[in-house]
């Protein structure tokens, strides 16, 4: 069996145990929420995310918390400079880079139904840069590999993007980025599984 092939079914192995670890932080029965868990619960599923899902269901152990931070990722999701497109391609690009299993299969077709092409989205999923990417989409994906990669950004990359995005634009950029990566962390460490029936839609990176 050559190496490509015996990489492929590690790769398998790998994606089949994660998705098979147990769920560390698995939803609160409500009779058992205290009154702050059911308070931060209510406001959750009465603003526009509509139900109590992925990362709010391990956060719901700090109610307090919870809160304040599901109202900055409603701006962030919702009301940010970059627009639907943009940012659902920087969501993408951040779950990629902690291969969050969940992250992904939410934003992925919110990607698509916002403007990002399945190629792009694809390249993305595999590790790829994508081709035929906008000029917008080429300095946001420039920015989120120099942050990820490096902890900085070069003065051309961030002249790039100031001039595309704005100055607002590249604080809503990095806030998307490190909000989404902090969902990603608490859904890894809580190993927030897929819904029922979902395969997991990212390789892992070899490490």
């Amino acid at each position: 069996m050559d190496f490509v092939k015996l990489a492929l079914i590690a790769c398998t192995l790998l994606v089949n145990l994660s998705s098979a670890a147990q769920d560390r932080m698995p939803p609160i029965p409500a009779d058992k929420m205290t009154d702050a868990q059911k308070k931060a619960a209510a406001e959750i599923t009465a603003g526009p995310r509509g139900q109590l899902v992925g990362p709010f269901i391990p956060l719901l152990r700090s109610p307090e918390f919870m809160s304040r931070l599901q109202k900055t990722g409603e701006y962030l999701r919702y009301n940010s400079k970059l627009g639907p497109r943009l940012n659902e391609f920087a969501i993408l690009v951040t779950a990629r880079v902690w291969t969050q299993q969940v992250e992904w299969n939410i934003h992925e077709s919110l990607a698509l139904k916002a403007g990002v092409k399945q190629e792009i989205i694809d390249a993305v999923r595999s590790g790829r840069r994508p081709a035929g990417m906008d000029a917008d989409q080429e300095v946001v994906y420039d920015f989120l590999g120099e942050l990820h990669n490096n902890r900085s950004v070069s003065d051309e990359t961030y002249g790039r993007a100031v001039s595309k995005i704005g100055e607002q634009g590249v604080i809503d950029l990095v806030g998307v980025t490190g909000y989404y990566s902090m969902l990603a962390m608490i859904m890894n460490v809580a190993r927030t599984p897929l819904p029922p029936g979902e395969q997991p839609p990212l390789a892992p990176f070899p490490r």
